[in-house]
């Protein structure tokens, strides 16, 4: 199913560095992730330039391709070219900061186990819906079934977390597990329900500490284990290694676990949870509020990582989240309603396009292609669903609204608030997604009616015989050799055609693909169609305004027609800057022709052919 993706993968691997560069990779629910030797061999500028790449970026270390909900299929064929790596250690060169080091363990860490605690959350909002319209009873067998199969996953999730820690910290994930399987064993439960003083060998105190359903304790131990793991691999001769490095594990970490360890992290967790419960009383407002306003640069940053483990942890400690979940699922309705308005407020047909498929994505909780591919390119959506976001929030967090298990952040999130037996949490995170809908369609037309509006000019297609281009500018025409500048003038870099425009309006003077746009935004690099490759440069030595007074309408690598506005100057300000406001118009590529002729007219328009070229060699 995943063949179809082997040319993409194949591009995606060499423009990472090749096989060679890649120590691992792996994927989440729309990115793949890369951990490189040398970031430097990769090329962003040309993964960003992918069609099917809504984004490449640099995050905690990890070297991030954004594809889509499609990414598994993609990761298949990448793991197919790549083979079995080596998952070799950072190199102790790099130096991280303390924060990208911390976000990195916890992203580790939980990102495995969040599969498993989503489906659980959903069984259990299947549950309260079965519950709510009575199909079922509190009392019935249906219920109690389906009540530990979601129960089961956070039961054991102190086994789940020491396994995914395990794997990231490099030691045995399965002795992880079987340590966290001490802490949780049913005779040691019925030792903390007895209530009775516990001793090993009458001498090694135990805390009557139960473990289920915990967090901090498990991180604890893991991490201890994994040094004590790593010291009893290096010192234990090979051929005894199988039998004694799991004996003496088991022996140091069970006691550990249970006298010390354990305790220390069940009374971090109780500081936790106290935590929590005065976030929900007294400053129920903020989190929610800084979730659903900042989410989207959380993203862009990977600081979200380090943040949504707060609503596993809540959950664990109080059962439920008003940490996360609440702010998370308005921002998400508020960058798919911004991502909506765009599809219905442009014309660019391509855009148009990405913003209704990323749309639908973002309102079923998957934000990335939206996030990368159009909120942020165009930045005022991306203003919109962050003021959005914050105001669902806002309101989210007033009432006090949480969830009460793990799942989807999108539409299907809202049957996750029914719970405690009613559906007040539920009717508030509708207000709030309603308030996040609304504010941010309106926020984002608003801003729609200056930026878009500038967006769709066009003027009308005219008919011209092939190698005859139309004036990309209106003014007066003169030869290049009039240019001040040398390097046009003397036309070394192609012949041409030299302008000096009436107007800052630049339109596509044929159909074809834009190849370069400069940071500055003061030339254009676009080749038609049938190979004439051209540049369009605004001004002389205007690349020192570093993009001012200058505006886009295209990006690298989009599909234009001849006529769509490609860029906007205001000719007053480049003048008063001390610019020249000369445009240069150069076939870059003019050696593959027998001759380019200019034309004699003086004054041109849009409709008015400029040059000719003629008899390719």
């Amino acid at each position: 199913m995943s063949q179809k993706y082997n040319d993409l993968a194949q591009k995606i691997v060499s423009l990472v560095g090749g096989k060679e560069n890649i120590n691992t990779v792996y994927h989440c629910q729309t990115r793949l992730r890369f951990k490189l030797k040398d970031e430097s061999k990769a090329d962003q500028d040309a993964l960003n330039n992918m069609d099917s790449v809504a984004k490449c970026l640099i995050s905690g270390g990890v070297f991030q391709v954004v594809i889509g909900t499609h990414v598994k299929d993609v990761f298949e064929e990448v793991e197919k070219i790549v083979g079995p790596l080596e998952n070799k250690e950072q190199d102790q060169s790099e130096k991280k900061g303390i924060l990208s080091v911390i976000i990195d363990f916890i992203s580790g860490t939980f990102q495995p186990i969040i599969p498993a605690l989503s489906g659980a959350g959903m069984v259990k909002a299947v549950l309260a819906i079965l519950i709510t319209f009575k199909i079922i009873s509190t009392e019935s067998q249906t219920y109690y079934i389906l009540n530990f199969f979601a129960d089961a996953v956070f039961y054991f999730l102190p086994m789940m977390l020491a396994y995914s820690e395990a794997q990231k910290l490099r030691c045995n994930p399965i002795l992880a597990a079987s340590v966290a399987g001490i802490m949780m064993h049913p005779n040691w439960n019925a030792l903390v329900s007895a209530g009775k003083a516990v001793k090993l060998f009458e001498v090694i105190p135990f805390t009557l500490t139960t473990y289920t359903s915990t967090v901090i304790p498990v991180i604890l131990v893991v991490l201890v284990q994994s040094y004590i793991e790593k010291y009893l691999e290096k010192w234990i001769p090979q051929a005894v290694k199988l039998v004694f490095v799991p004996m003496l594990t088991f022996l140091i970490m069970g006691p550990l676990a249970l006298a010390v360890l354990g305790p220390i992290g069940s009374v971090l967790g109780g500081y936790l949870a106290t935590f929590f419960k005065f976030l929900s009383t007294t400053a129920a407002w903020a989190p929610a509020v800084l979730i659903g306003g900042f989410l989207p640069i959380m993203v862009m940053f990977g600081l979200h990582n380090g943040v949504a483990p707060l609503g596993v942890m809540q959950m664990g400690e109080l059962g439920y989240d008003s940490i996360f979940g609440p702010g998370c699922v308005c921002s998400n309705i508020a960058q798919a309603t911004a991502s909506s308005v765009v599809a219905l407020r442009t014309k660019d047909k391509k855009m148009k396009q990405l913003a209704t498929s990323g749309s639908i994505t973002a309102y079923m909780g998957i934000t990335e292609p939206t996030l990368y591919g159009v909120n942020l390119p165009k930045k005022y959506p991306l203003i919109a669903s962050m003021i959005g976001g914050a105001a669902g929030g806002l309101y989210a967090g007033l009432t006090h609204t949480h969830r009460f298990a793990t799942g989807s952040s999108g539409l299907p999130a809202v049957f996750l608030y029914i719970g405690n037996d009613t559906m007040t949490y539920f009717y508030n995170i509708l207000i709030a997604l309603v308030i996040s809908f609304v504010v941010t369609a309106i926020v984002t037309y608003v801003l729609s009616l200056k930026f878009e509006n500038q967006e769709v000019q066009t003027i009308e297609k005219v008919h011209v015989n092939k190698g005859e281009i139309l004036s990309p500018i209106q003014g007066k025409l003169y030869p290049l050799s009039d240019a001040k500048d040398e390097a046009f003038a003397s036309e070394t870099l192609g012949k041409g055609a030299l302008i000096q425009p009436s107007n800052g309006k630049v339109y596509a003077p044929f159909d074809g693909t834009i190849v370069t746009l400069f940071p500055t935004k003061h030339a254009i690099g676009i080749v038609s169609d049938d190979g004439i490759e051209m540049l369009i440069h605004f001004g002389i030595d205007t690349v020192n305004l570093n993009g001012q007074h200058f505006t886009a309408f295209i990006e690298q690598g989009m599909k234009v027609k001849q006529g769509d506005l490609l860029l906007e100057a205001d000719i007053e300000k480049i003048k008063a800057a001390g610019y020249e406001t000369q445009v240069p118009v150069i076939i870059t590529n003019s050696f593959n022709y027998q001759n380019i002729e200019l034309s004699s007219k003086e004054d041109v328009s849009y409709q008015d052919v400029i040059l000719k070229v003629k008899g390719e060699k």
